[in-house]
């Protein structure tokens, strides 16, 4: 079993992304020097049991992560592994919208003294569904400081939600995209908090902002290029 999993992460991930950790609930791919995908998986009823991925941004001995593990046994082994692994310390959880695959986890952070920073909007409906609530608040967009270096978050209009955000890496060129951004060959997927009439338009803002991106992190699904937007936009846009 352990093996198959192995071999089906490798075929996701394909040359963007070396898998480097694997459990029953979690693995971990480098993706660049200084960033890694994890992947946890959430059964829904609808499209069965769906991987789900994050972002860990790394700069000296600091830790950013974007979005949550789906549960909090995933992000109590992803704390784990960040500390014991990459001796490091995560200094902020940034869920880039309310769903549980990128907020289900956000109990087990907030348990450990982690603390949470996310969309003004995520935090309404986070709260309007009753579900943990991330901590600090911001609006349109902000920039973290991570060992020196610039994360960028940014809110460029509504799509897989009213409050989705990414966030780019600008000394690797990395994006984390989120649930905004499909991989290449997805389907619409869950569309119930959606705004399909905007959603091309805010990721053509999301490349015109970030022209040179060396990779691509979708919500779900294999990491890659800026083709990754190309393919959203036209999944998304008018006939």
């Amino acid at each position: 079993m352990m093996r198959l999993l192995f071999i089906l992460l490798l075929c996701q991930f394909g040359a963007w992304a070396q898998t480097i950790y694997t459990s029953e609930r979690l693995s971990i791919s480098k993706l660049s020097e200084n960033t890694f995908v994890h992947t946890s998986y959430l059964q829904t009823n609808d499209f069965g049991k769906v991987a789900c991925n994050g972002l860990l941004v790394r700069s000296g001995n600091e830790v950013a992560v974007f979005d949550t593990p789906t549960d909090d046994p995933s992000s109590q082994e992803l704390i784990r592994w960040v500390k014991d692994v990459l001796s490091c310390k995560i200094i902020v959880i940034v869920p880039t919208h309310f769903h549980n695959d990128c907020l289900g986890g956000l109990a087990a952070f907030h348990a450990v003294g982690i603390p949470s920073l996310a969309n003004e909007k995520t935090i309404e409906l986070a709260s309007q569904n009753q579900m943990t609530v991330p901590q600090k608040a911001f609006a349109g967009s902000t920039n973290l400081l991570l060992g020196g270096k610039d994360v960028l978050i940014r809110f460029f209009g509504e799509g897989h939600t009213r409050d989705n955000v990414v966030a780019y890496f600008p000394s690797e060129h990395v994006l984390f995209g989120g649930c905004l951004i499909k991989e290449l060959g997805a389907s619409k997927g869950f569309l119930g908090d959606a705004n399909v009439n905007a959603w091309s338009e805010t990721v053509r803002n999301v490349q015109a902002a970030y022209p040179q991106l060396r990779f691509v992190v979708p919500g779900h699904g294999a990491a890659g290029d800026s083709k990754l937007l190309d393919y959203t936009q036209q999944l998304f846009g008018k006939p």
